[in-house]
């Protein structure tokens, strides 16, 4: 099973208006100043623990060395081949077609759920036939809602 995260605004979020993990420690913080939702580590990790195969998939043009690194500063390994930036989106996904493709497309990546905080990118999982599961700054038990969604799916898919 392969899960992915948007970033900005799904796990990348404003800690005057979402709760957040703890601060980076030395010398991460330094170089990285988003900061991350509260409750993602330990949801990233209990994915990884459970063998699950963990993507981020933005839209934004952050390098997967930048990605991969910051996550390493909390202890989450993401491999550099699950790191689906703007660039490659524009690569891999839109290349030379005519037609506009959405702003990801996570069946490219065989990935079975995409966690996301935008509706257009739910209302393009609809018309493309993948599965988004909607965040949005309101919602206390994300993660657990996130987890208990994955493991119906996971059985539903095995």
């Amino acid at each position: 099973m392969r899960i992915s995260f948007d970033l900005d605004d799904t796990l990348f979020v404003n800690k005057d208006i979402v709760k957040v993990e703890k601060e980076l420690g030395f010398p991460y913080k330094y170089f990285y100043q988003e900061r991350l939702r509260y409750g993602a580590i330990d949801l990233l990790k209990k994915i990884i623990e459970n063998n699950i195969d963990l993507w981020i998939y933005t839209t934004s043009f952050r390098s997967s060395a930048y990605i991969k690194n910051y996550f390493k500063g909390y202890g989450i390994k993401i491999k550099s081949k699950n790191i689906v930036n703007g660039d490659r989106h524009m690569k891999e996904v839109q290349g030379n077609r005519n037609e506009i493709l959405p702003s990801k497309y996570p069946v490219k990546y065989k990935i079975d759920l995409h966690i996301d905080d935008d509706i257009s990118v739910k209302q393009n999982g609809d018309i493309y036939g993948f599965k988004v599961f909607l965040i949005n700054d309101n919602m206390t038990n994300w993660a657990d809602e996130i987890w208990e969604y994955i493991i119906k799916l996971h059985y539903r898919v095995s």
